[in-house]
């Protein structure tokens, strides 16, 4: 009975992976028709961050009110920060270069944002980096692996390989008549999605030293959700004074908005930590690229996409980049703990040695 059990939340816990990973290729490519049918880079977030606050508050207060620490001023200021990375770069950079680049892409360079944390990590020494062990050599190579890919992305567009006929109205930018235009563009898309790797790699390593002090994750996610909702707010105030912009005009606009807020945010917060709560943070990683996979065939079928050589050499490298450098976690993680069994037997003995002697030495 009990191995049915087990055999059953294995299942599930399956299940919850893939449900997570299509939820995040569905994001891309409702991000992509937000753009393609003109809903604005600066009003989008705002509305979805807005949905996201309003669902993720009220847990935030009554789950954690007897967790939550008392709130200073430095902490304010640090929730600011922290909703600057990410929140206002992170999704401002990925709407800027899912404006020049493909979904698929897009996907293929966040699979880069484990090697990018672990170099922030080891910058700031809140990582330890063995050069004379397996898994430091795998951390290591996986980086490489994965800024090199990243780098072919955007330098290498290469030829197509795929070629769906249905083009949308929005992949005019993508398919211009000028060469020269059009790599640069796709370059751009590249630059500003690496933006937005950078800024979500500093966020994971600027949130996980602030949940040391602040111990209250839902509570961190809605004031980074306020402030960032606040801060783009005060762009849009210079950027989309037009107002016809932050009128929701089509069924289809409604749509990508709440998908955007309720799926992204809110279901998708949940989904992982209830993934991660189940089994642990490397092992939901390892289904990243799924969701590469997934928005592949998505953009193939739904947007009329074309995939290019040099995105899917680039897509590879990260890809393996990504699992050198899980694995080299992994590895490191079970050293760690094969060290304390080894090391605790020894310190109880070494401790009963010592209150022998004391017993001893008393008359």
């Amino acid at each position: 009975m009990a191995k049915g059990n087990l055999v059953s939340e294995k299942i599930m816990l399956l299940l919850g992976l893939v449900a997570l990973q299509l939820c995040y290729a569905g994001f891309h490519i409702v991000s992509r028709v937000a753009l393609n049918i003109g809903v604005s880079k600066v009003v989008y977030p705002v509305y979805r961050n807005a949905i996201a606050l309003a669902l993720l508050s009220p847990f935030a207060y009554f789950l954690e009110k007897n967790e939550r620490p008392p709130l200073t001023f430095s902490l304010l200021f640090q929730f600011f920060l922290l909703a600057l990375l990410g929140i206002t770069a992170n999704q401002g950079f990925y709407l800027l270069g899912l404006n020049y680049a493909s979904p698929t892409f897009a996907s293929a360079m966040q699979n880069s944002v484990p090697a990018i944390t672990f170099v922030m990590a080891s910058v700031l020494r809140l990582e330890q980096v063995n050069f004379r062990r397996r898994d430091g050599l795998a951390k290591i190579l996986g980086t490489i692996g994965s800024v090199g890919g990243a780098t072919v992305i955007t330098l290498y567009r290469g030829p197509p390989l795929l070629h769906n006929n249905y083009l949308t109205q929005g992949s005019s930018i993508l398919e211009m008549d000028d060469p020269s235009i059009k790599v640069q563009n796709w370059r751009w898309g590249c630059i500003y999605l690496l933006g937005h790797c950078l800024s979500w790699a500093g966020w994971m390593v600027f949130q996980a030293s602030l949940l040391k002090k602040y111990p209250a994750k839902l509570t961190i996610t809605s004031y980074t959700c306020f402030f960032g909702l606040i801060q783009f707010l005060v762009i849009a105030g210079f950027v989309e004074t037009d107002y016809q912009y932050w009128k929701i005009q089509s069924a289809e606009e409604l749509f990508t908005i709440i998908y955007a807020g309720v799926v992204a945010s809110g279901i998708v917060f949940s989904l992982q930590t209830w993934c991660i709560h189940k089994s642990d943070p490397v092992f939901v990683a390892v289904f990243q690229p799924l969701q590469t996979f997934l928005v592949a065939i998505m953009a193939f079928l739904i947007l009329g996409d074309r995939l290019f050589s040099g995105g899917v050499i680039g897509a590879v490298l990260i890809t393996l980049g990504l699992y050198s450098v899980l694995w080299g976690k992994s590895k490191e993680k079970e050293l760690e703990e094969e060290d304390k069994c080894l090391k605790h037997p020894l310190l109880d003995t070494q401790k009963g040695d010592k209150e022998d002697n004391v017993v001893s030495d008393i008359p």
